[in-house]
């Protein structure tokens, strides 16, 4: 896959991390990786800002059991 960035973006991210050695790939595919994770976890906060916890079993784990083998 090949990815199109216009000047001054290339310019920029190149000021963060080289092209040399991979490290403008690298930062890429981190910085892509990282907005994933902050829109799935911003995705789960609004769902269970939708439909919170209201059980009381959820506070469960303040309280868990002995494990028995």
């Amino acid at each position: 896959m090949l990815i199109h960035f216009d000047e001054a973006t290339l310019q920029a991210i190149d000021r963060v991390a080289p092209a040399a050695k991979r490290q403008r790939a690298d930062f890429i595919r981190r910085a892509v990786k990282d907005a994933l994770f902050l829109l799935e976890n911003q995705r789960m906060r609004e769902a269970y800002r939708l439909q919170p916890d209201v059980d009381e079993s959820a506070e469960a784990w303040e309280q868990p059991e002995e494990w028995k083998d």
